[in-house]
């Protein structure tokens, strides 16, 4: 038991650390082991994404001034009609092959944004704000990594870190409310879940202050590369596990 507890506080340092520096990457890194450590599958992502939430929450207190609702509600309102849809497939679903599938994507869109992000203007516009949320959706339901998509298209129509992460971090946060509600209705919030939640908070809290001091010395210029650069270890992250 003392054991559980010990690599689930740990794991929420570092995911909690990756959040709040790349304003995305809790959900893709603690879901790598979350799943073992769970009864269920399902269990797992109301979990991940209960404390995701807690995480999200202060970032958005913190930068409220630089958030953007109108860049932010079509995307947000296409995320939640999808992931609901997806939510209520999960029982449903052999979510291996999709898995291999997303980590190849990851991967081949950081090397491509890498290289090529200079060249490349992702629409600021209702289309662009649809698409990525009904991606997003998708793998934020079968799999509680709904950033990647949504991380592309803010990060390419902002200028700004901080407000980048406040849209983010607002997005993240309307999403993962949803779908608990989402999870509890079909049975997913569980005790065991309330129990360690309780465990991973203090892990949250400790990366977070970590994630926030490293946040404000990355320089603009080399933001979205840093970004960039995680959604491929995420994809590899993906493909290992």
């Amino acid at each position: 038991m003392l054991h559980l507890i010990i690599i689930i506080f740990l794991l929420c340092i570092c995911a909690s650390f990756i959040q709040r520096t790349t304003g995305f990457g809790f959900g893709v890194f603690i879901m790598t082991v979350l799943p073992y450590l769970m009864p269920s599958y399902g269990e797992a992502t109301t979990l991940s994404g209960l404390l995701a939430m807690s995480n999200s929450m202060v970032i958005c207190y913190k930068m409220r001034h630089y958030l953007d609702l109108r860049r932010l509600l079509p995307i947000l309102t296409t995320f939640i009609i999808v992931s609901t849809f997806a939510i209520f497939c999960l029982k449903r679903m052999d979510d291996a092959l999709l898995h291999t599938i997303l980590g190849v994507a990851l991967i081949l869109v950081s090397i491509y944004f890498i290289f090529f992000s200079s060249r490349i203007k992702i629409p600021a516009n209702k289309k662009g704000q649809i698409t990525a949320g009904t991606i997003s959706g998708l793998l934020g339901g079968f799999f509680g990594a709904q950033g990647p998509p949504a991380v592309l298209y803010f990060v390419s129509t902002v200028k700004d870190k901080n407000q980048y992460m406040a849209l983010m971090q607002s997005y993240l946060l309307c999403g993962n409310i949803m779908m608990t509600m989402v999870r509890a209705y079909n049975g997913f919030l569980t005790p065991t879940v309330g129990w360690d939640y309780l465990y991973g908070i203090g892990g949250v809290a400790i990366g977070t202050t970590l994630g926030a001091y490293v946040f404000k010395h990355i320089p603009n210029r080399w933001f979205r590369y840093v970004v960039y650069c995680y959604i491929g270890i995420s994809g590899i992250i993906m493909l290992i596990v």
